[in-house]
């Protein structure tokens, strides 16, 4: 079966994906060994939404790929998300009521 819209990325550009997946790699290793106080979340969460986006363009094709298909791993991304914020704010939210014992 062949598939009509079929893009062949270079080698050179997977190298340099590969790179920058390497260096991303080095800053977050950086970050978790430096303390930036309240910013260590943040630019941890920052640099995995970087790789992510990396990963899922190059390496998954979806640079290349229809629009229907953006649809579907957009809604997969936003279904992640609802699960990991409602699954954030039970955790965060169980010492507001103190407990009976």
């Amino acid at each position: 079966m062949q598939h009509l819209n079929e893009h062949v990325i270079p080698v050179k550009t997977y190298f340099i994906v590969y790179l920058s997946l390497m260096v991303l790699l080095v800053v977050t290793v950086a970050v978790a060994f430096n303390n930036f106080g309240p910013f260590n979340l943040s630019i941890a969460m920052g640099v995995a939404v970087v790789k992510t986006v990396l990963i899922v363009l190059y390496f998954m094709h979806m640079k290349y790929s229809p629009k229907l298909i953006w649809l579907y791993a957009g809604a997969g991304f936003f279904w992640l998300f609802m699960l990991i914020l409602l699954t954030m704010g039970d955790y965060l939210s169980r010492g507001w009521v103190p407990s009976i014992n």
